[in-house]
């Protein structure tokens, strides 16, 4: 029964919200929001689990792929996508699926998250295997078509992951791991876009952000792994080449274009005297990390 999960539940503190001006409706979600932080942070050991074992799949030649109905498949498509900018993974590295398929990103397909069948055809589709890793997202925690792609996913050997901002879901049964934020009821009752929503992404925030940093894909704070492919990330490339090397940017431009376009190959080849190609295999033989490449590791 829906009355029984948390974020159905009547929020006290929002039940005149109707009589508030706009100042006091900001003051009140402000207040609510407020205390999503301290939900996700309770989840800390499950979240750096999952993160540990997201980059020990995706260094083994597996993938992330997410899985949710509504909001929970739009933020996992969302934090998908956001991966091959910043971190120069490939596209199909890191999945988002969501019931009823793309259209359901801009418009809601009704009674799509009711099949648990539409979960184990979406994940097969995709190729799902036992070297991938599936988080399913699924605020109530149990979301039939989310239910039904994680007992998909173990029954072949891939590491299951439940998201949920309920206590106690259902999908934990069908999960290796689970991951309960519970903010509690929504400033509007089961308006789960709320803070059920920012939960979600902030904990996806730190799956993917996690696992990169582990794969190497970072340099202190600096994303040194991203595609240079608009002028916001051509010009990013140029200042932190010029900031690790102490090169004028108009000679980091020219080291990049050198080593075509790529950040770390840059970095290193001029640090360490190498050519790009050198400075290549270097990265490659330390799994691409800068740190250990400048290290000589």
């Amino acid at each position: 029964m829906l009355n029984h999960l948390t974020t159905e539940s009547r929020n006290p503190a929002s039940e005149a919200i109707d009589t508030l001006t706009a100042t006091g409706i900001v003051e009140l979600m402000n207040a609510e929001d407020a205390t999503v932080a301290a939900a996700v942070g309770k989840q800390r050991d499950s979240i750096a689990r999952a993160i540990e074992v997201i980059a020990d799949r995706l260094r083994g030649g597996g993938r992330l792929i997410y899985l949710g109905a509504g909001t929970s498949g739009r933020l996992g498509v969302v934090d998908a996508s956001e991966c091959p900018p910043t971190f120069n993974t490939d596209p199909s590295q890191v999945v988002g699926l969501i019931a009823g398929g793309r259209g359901a990103m801009f418009r809601a397909v009704e009674g799509a998250e009711d099949c648990p069948e539409g979960g184990v055809a979406d994940v097969k589709e995709v190729g799902l295997s036992a070297k991938d890793v599936l988080v399913g997202i699924a605020t109530s925690g149990r979301t039939p078509y989310v239910i039904g792609g994680l007992t998909y996913a173990r029954s072949i050997g891939a590491f299951a992951i439940g998201l949920s901002c309920n206590a106690d879901a259902a999908l934990a049964k069908c999960a290796d791991l689970t991951i309960f934020p519970v903010v509690g009821p929504e400033v509007i009752s089961g308006s789960t876009r709320l803070k059920a929503g920012t939960a979600t992404k902030m904990v996806l925030n730190m799956l993917t952000t996690g696992a990169m940093v582990l794969l190497g894909k970072t340099y202190g704070n600096l994303m040194v792994d991203l595609q240079t492919t608009n002028k916001k990330l051509v010009e990013r490339t140029r200042w932190i080449v010029s900031m690790l090397t102490d090169l004028p940017e108009a000679d980091s431009q020219v080291l990049v274009d050198r080593c075509n376009g790529e950040l770390k190959t840059a970095v290193v080849a001029h640090l360490c005297g190498l050519s790009p190609e050198e400075a290549r295999n270097r990265l490659q033989q330390v799994g691409g990390h800068l740190r250990r490449a400048l290290a000589g590791e």
